[in-house]
C-alpha cells in the first residue's frame, strides 16, 4: 500500500525512530529522522536528510510504503527500511545522502570504531552511530549554507552507498555480519506480514482502510522503555506521541480477538503506572506521566468488551486488574466530589476526554451524567469480578452502590426530555447541545424506556448530530458548532464507538448499523485522522491517529 508520508510517518512496531515531513516554528522545512522519546513537548528533529549529486543539492519525490521509504530523482534514489525497532538501513545509489543535524549545546559527532561515527544529541536525549557498510563517512562543520548545523555526507562508492544508523543507549557494538538492504527489507516485510494477518476482519469493500488502520496501529507501537513496562501504541508518531488514559482502551479492544497478549498490555499499561490514591495519569510516555488531568473511567466497560470477546483473561488476570479498578471507582467518590452529594464531578474538560464540549463553556467543575454512567458499568463489572473471584459480599457491595448510583443520576441531571450536565458548585444547568449528554445510553435498558425513546429520537434525527458521515459532538444547528472545533462539532472516534455499543444495548441495532457505516465509509475514503470535519468528513488535526485505525476495525469487524 503506497502512503502519503506527509499524513502518516514512516516507522516500525517498537521503534522510537520516525521518518516524517516537519515544518514548524524554528524548525526549517524538510524531512527529518526523528526521536519521539519523552513525549510531545518536543517533536524530535534530530537529522534533516536531503540528496547531493555534484555538491549541489537536488529534489526528489517520496516514495513510501508500510516497510519501504524511497527518494527518488533524475539522478539517482535513496532507499530507507527498518529491520528492527533501533536501526534504519539507508541504501543509495548515484547519489549522496546528507544528513543535517543542528547544533545545540553539547551536541557533537566523533570518531568511532573502524570507520563508523559516534553523534551525540543530547538535547533529543539520544546516541546514533552512524555505520558505513559501503561507502564512506564525511563530516563538514562551519558550511556557510549550514551555520550553526553539522552536515554528514554519506558518500558512494562506485556509485552505490550503503550504512545503518543505530540508536542506543549505553554500549554500542558493531555487528560482524551485516545482511545487504535486501535482507533487511525482507526482514520487515515478514514483520509487517504477520501483523497484517492478526488484524480483524473487514468487508472488501473497506480494504483500504483496513490497511491503513492495520499499518497506523502496528508502525505506532514502541517497545517497553522507562515509565513504559510493556509493549505500547502510542496514539500517533506524528506529534501527538503520548498514550492518554482512555485512548488505549479502544487499542485493546482493537486487538482483543486475534492479538489478545498485546490487547492486554495496552489495557495495563496505566494500571502498570497507578498511583497509590487510586487515579491514572492524563497521559503517560516512556520519560514522564502527566497529572494535572485524568481520563473518565471506561476501563470496566472496556475489560467487559475483551472478557466477552476472548479466553484469555483468565482468573489470574481478573486478579490483577479487581483491585486496580476497585481504587479507580473509588478515587472519583473520595477526591471527586468537592460537594459530598454521591455525584462525582469532572474537574476540567480534559477529565472527561471532551475537552472543550459546551458542557464546560461556563465553568470547569462540571458533574456530568455520562461520569456516572461509566462508574455504574464499572460497578457492574466489579459485582461480576468480585462473584468470580468468590468475594461474595463485595459483589453485593457494589450491586447496591451501582443501583444507587443509577438513581441519583436520574434524579440530578434528567429534565423532562433530556440529561443535563450542572455547574459543581451551585448546581444550576448548564445549557449544552452536547453529544456527552447521550452517552448516559450506553447503560442500555438499565434506564427506563421513556427515557431512552427521548434520548433516541433526538440521537436519530438527522441533520441535528447525525449527519451523511456519523455523529457530530455538537448539533451542527448550535450556535457553539465549529467545522474544526474539537469536542464542539467534529465526529470522534471513540465517542462514535460508545454511542454505536449504546445504540446496540438499546436494541437499536439498524441505526447501530447506520452510525458504524457511514463512520467506516468516511475513514476508508478520508484516512484515520484525529477527528472528522462532520458536515464534509475531511480528516482534522493530526492525520494518523490510532484509536480511529483501532474503531474502524472494530466497528467494520462488529457492526457492519
Amino acid at each position: 500500500m503506497k502512503l502519503n508520508v506527509f499524513q502518516v510517518p514512516f516507522s516500525r512496531y517498537g521503534s522510537y525512530l520516525v521518518i516524517s515531513p516537519l515544518e514548524y516554528g524554528e524548525i526549517k522545512k524538510g524531512l527529518y529522522i526523528r526521536n519521539i522519546r519523552g513525549g510531545d513537548d518536543d517533536l524530535g528533529e534530530v537529522f534533516r536528510i536531503e540528496t547531493v549529486y555534484n555538491e549541489n543539492i537536488t529534489p526528489y519525490k517520496i516514495e513510501c510504503y508500510e516497510t519501504l521509504m524511497k527518494l527518488n530523482s533524475k539522478e539517482g534514489n535513496v532507499k530507507f527500511c527498518m529491520p528492527n525497532a533501533n536501526t534504519i538501513r539507508i541504501h543509495s545509489e548515484g547519489m549522496v545522502l546528507r544528513l543535517v543535524m543542528k547544533k545545540r549545546a553539547y551536541d557533537d559527532i566523533i570518531k568511532a570504531e573502524k570507520e563508523a561515527y559516534e553523534v551525540n544529541c543530547s538535547s533529543k536525549k539520544i546516541r546514533f552511530i552512524i555505520n558505513p557498510i559501503m561507502g564512506e563517512i564525511k563530516i563538514r562543520r562551519e558550511l556557510e549554507d549550514y551555520p550553526g548545523e553539522i552536515v554528514i555526507d554519506l558518500l558512494p562508492n562506485n556509485g552505490v552507498m550503503e550504512c545503518s544508523i543505530e540508536d542506543y543507549h549505553t554500549v554500542w557494538r558493531e555487528k560482524g555480519d551485516l545482511s545487504n538492504f535486501n535482507n533487511c527489507l525482507k526482514t520487515v516485510e515478514e514483520d509487517y506480514s504477520r501483523w497484517l494477518k492478526n488484524t480483524l476482519e473487514v468487508p472488501e469493500e473497506y480494504n483500504a482502510g483496513k490497511n491503513l488502520a492495520s499499518y497506523i496501529t502496528w508502525s505506532c507501537v514502541v517497545n517497553p522503555e522507562g515509565l513504559l513496562r510493556r509493549p505500547a501504541m502510542y496514539m500517533s508518531k506524528n506529534w501527538m506521541t503520548n498514550i492518554w488514559s482512555w485512548d488505549h482502551c479502544f487499542n485493546a479492544m482493537a486487538l482483543v480477538k486475534n492479538n489478545p497478549k498485546l490487547a492486554w498490555d495496552q489495557f495495563m499499561t496505566f494500571i502498570d503506572v497507578q498511583d497509590e490514591s487510586g487515579t491514572f495519569p492524563d497521559f503517560v510516555n516512556d520519560s514522564y506521566a502527566l497529572w494535572n488531568y485524568c481520563k473518565p473511567p471506561i476501563h470496566g466497560w472496556t475489560l467487559k468488551w475483551m472478557m466477552d470477546r476472548c479466553d484469555f483473561i483468565t482468573e489470574e488476570r481478573i486478579k490483577e486488574v479487581y483491585e486496580p479498578l476497585c481504587k479507580w471507582t473509588d478515587w472519583w467518590f473520595k477526591y471527586r466530589d468537592y460537594d459530598r452529594d454521591g455525584i462525582p464531578q469532572y474537574n476540567h474538560g480534559n477529565d472527561s476526554g471532551w475537552d472543550n464540549a459546551t458542557i464546560f463553556k461556563e465553568s470547569m467543575a462540571v458533574e456530568s451524567p455520562d461520569l456516572c454512567a461509566f462508574l455504574i458499568i464499572q460497578m457492574d463489572v466489579l459485582e461480576k469480578i468480585a462473584n468470580k473471584l468468590g468475594k461474595k459480599e463485595e459483589a453485593c457491595e457494589w450491586r447496591i452502590r451501582g443501583e444507587e448510583l443509577l438513581n441519583k443520576m436520574i434524579k440530578h441531571f434528567w429534565r423532562k426530555d433530556r440529561f443535563v450536565a450542572v455547574d459543581s458548585y451551585t448546581h444550576e444547568d448548564i445549557e449544552s447541545d452536547s453529544l456527552i449528554l447521550y452517552v448516559p445510553l450506553i447503560l442500555g435498558k438499565r434506564l427506563n424506556k421513556d427515557i431512552r425513546n427521548k434520548l433516541l429520537e433526538k440521537i436519530k434525527k438527522e441533520g441535528d448530530f447525525l449527519t451523511e458521515f456519523g455523529l457530530a459532538t455538537e448539533k451542527i444547528n448550535s450556535e457553539y458548532y465549529i467545522d474544526d472545533g474539537y469536542w464542539r462539532g467534529p465526529i470522534w472516534a471513540p465517542s462514535t464507538m460508545i454511542l454505536v455499543y449504546a445504540l446496540n444495548e438499546c436494541g437499536e441495532y439498524e441505526l447501530a448499523q447506520k452510525v458504524a457505516e457511514r463512520f467506516c465509509n468516511m475513514a476508508n475514503r478520508n484516512g484515520m485522522a484525529e477527528n472528522f470535519n462532520a458536515l464534509t468528513g475531511e480528516g482534522l488535526r493530526d492525520t494518523a491517529f490510532t484509536w480511529t485505525s483501532s474503531v474502524f476495525l472494530v466497528l467494520c469487524n462488529e457492526y457492519i
